[in-house]
């Protein structure tokens, strides 16, 4: 499994409040712990708004948690391009407008993600309402490739949400606890009609602030929906979508050939002279004269 959207609370480097809220404290040991029954073979770190604009607690969980790990952060506006191939060195993957819990200059954002992308191959992640994605149908537009959080949070964007995913948006399966009045398992359904390779599943943990965090039953619910499909939410289509190498799985034969038992009496073959017919005389073939 690639888990496309974890967040580690590590109080060693810096956090800010946000909206007066602290979250507890969830270092890579906790996530661990928590994941341990599942076979979680990579995954996305992403910076939320009470990390700002810092690095540091970033590269590091990156180091920690190894080559099949990639981030998602937020960018001072003053970034160089000398910061942007750093991180990009460090693991870094994406951009992340939050613009449902951070204020944010869009327009200068969207310059600064245009520059990633041209440099090192970036994409864009957005946390935001759904409702708004009509109104930022002008920015949106300029980026080259972008994932929406938690399904898009409400059932009144979904139509906006699905007009993405037809124009190659990515969706992250992440937030089933943050979600405003919508029937999850239909609008997974709906999303992987339009584009089979946009869901990618991510844990969000720890859920700081969700109307409640991740559950194993959460995996049983895809899994019902996208069917034959799952490999691809699960793992698949997140690595591709942070380039990172491709898993090589096995494929079992779903209909083996099943071997003929054996026998002890083997074909014997049969006498000439008890052929059927063995009396009569051969007839030679006629000759065909040209």
């Amino acid at each position: 499994m690639f888990d496309a959207h974890v967040h580690i609370i590590d109080p060693r480097y810096p956090l800010i409040e946000n909206e007066g809220y602290l979250p507890d404290p969830y270092v890579i040991a906790d996530y661990r712990k928590r994941m341990e029954r599942f076979d979680i073979r990579g995954g996305a770190v992403v910076s939320a708004s009470f990390q700002g604009t810092d690095q540091t607690y970033l590269t590091a969980a990156l180091a920690a948690l190894g080559p099949d790990w990639v981030g998602v952060t937020r960018l001072h506006l003053d970034a160089t391009d000398d910061d942007i191939l750093e991180l990009d060195r460090a693991g870094v993957r994406a951009l992340r407008f939050n613009l449902k819990r951070a204020a944010a200059d869009i327009t200068e954002m969207t310059l600064q993600a245009l520059r990633a992308h041209e440099l090192v191959g970036w994409h864009v992640e957005l946390y935001i309402d759904g409702q708004m994605l009509a109104s930022l149908q002008p920015v949106i537009s300029k980026l080259p490739a972008l994932s929406i959080d938690h399904l898009g949070m409400s059932a009144e964007g979904l139509p906006y949400l699905l007009d993405l995913v037809d124009r190659g948006a990515r969706v992250k399966a992440t937030g089933f606890g943050r979600v405003e009045m919508m029937d999850v398992a239909d609008t997974l359904r709906r999303i992987h009609t339009v584009n089979p390779g946009a869901l990618m599943f991510g844990s969000d943990l720890p859920g700081t602030r969700a109307g409640r965090p991740f559950d194993d039953a959460d995996i049983d619910l895809i899994c019902d929906v996208v069917g034959a499909d799952l490999h691809a939410v699960l793992e698949d289509n997140a690595r591709e979508f942070y380039r990172l190498p491709a898993v090589e799985r096995a494929v079992a034969d779903p209909a083996p050939t099943i071997p003929m038992p054996r026998t002890d009496n083997p074909t014997v073959p049969i006498p000439r002279d008890e052929l059927p017919g063995a009396d009569a005389t051969t007839r030679p073939l006629p000759v065909i004269e040209r």
